[in-house]
């Protein structure tokens, strides 16, 4: 493998991996909160699913660079993240977790599909787990956003907050990293723009079903080395312990 293929290779894999984590620890948040029993079981097992989808993505990264997920998890600074801004902000009500998760479903679902094709054999093989989950999610999600988007006046109300609030910044999953162009060309994974479109297609058609209306696109953040505040507050929730017991064993 050439050098810049493997350096933007383990760009790629730690934002992947970092998207999921920061998710997975937002979802988790609702455990004991959520609006009736079932639900609580059901986002728990959602948050639980992300959270090994982004230990697989980490486990790629060890053959590239010997990195330890643990340590990546546990050990970095806010701005030694690669997760999308999107994936950080505060958990919200119930209309808002509901919206993330099934934009966020409907992007990783049809990506994970493409990656199927992938070049990469170790890729494909970790693709097709996280699949057999992701079609869990898009079904819960999707049923969720039509119950609350056709539902009384409030609720639809709620919705259109969340998707005007989330909509500028959902756009930055389809924000390439620096010399991911290598690795399309490599036909290691693929092009964003045209999963952009598709997920553009689907998520589109819901919403309006739902009774919602679409904002304009808006301007997503560029760069995953930006972060807002939020994400220090969740790091510092998620690495108390590690850091109070530096030398010990996670």
């Amino acid at each position: 493998m050439k050098q810049e293929v493997k350096e933007a290779l383990i760009r790629k894999f730690t934002a992947l991996a970092d998207d999921e984590l920061v998710l997975a620890h937002r979802n988790s948040e609702w455990t004991g909160h959520a609006p009736i029993l079932e639900e609580d079981i059901a986002l728990a097992n959602i948050a639980q699913d992300e959270l090994g989808h982004a230990t697989l993505w980490y486990g790629l990264l060890a053959p590239l660079d010997g990195s330890d997920a643990d340590t990546l998890v546990y050990t970095r600074g806010p701005g030694e993240w690669r997760n999308v801004q999107f994936v950080e902000l505060p958990t919200g009500d119930w209309a808002f977790t509901m919206l993330r998760q099934y934009l966020f479903d409907m992007y990783e679902q049809l990506y994970l599909k493409r990656l199927t094709e992938s070049s990469y054999e170790p890729l494909v093989e970790v693709v097709q787990k996280m699949l057999r989950e992701e079609r869990f999610h898009v079904q819960h999600t999707h049923a969720w956003v039509k119950r609350l988007g056709l539902g009384p006046e409030e609720s639809n109300a709620r919705m259109q907050r969340a998707l005007d609030e989330l909509w500028s910044y959902v756009y930055q999953l389809f924000v390439p990293i620096p010399d991911e162009e290598t690795l399309v060309e490599a036909g290691i994974v693929a092009d964003l723009e045209e999963v952009k479109e598709v997920w553009l297609g689907h998520v589109t058609q819901h919403l309006e079903a739902s009774d919602l209306s679409l904002p304009g696109e808006g301007t997503p953040p560029t760069s995953r080395d930006l972060h807002t505040p939020h994400l220090s507050q969740l790091l510092g929730e998620l690495q108390e312990v590690a850091r109070l017991e530096p030398e010990g064993t996670w």
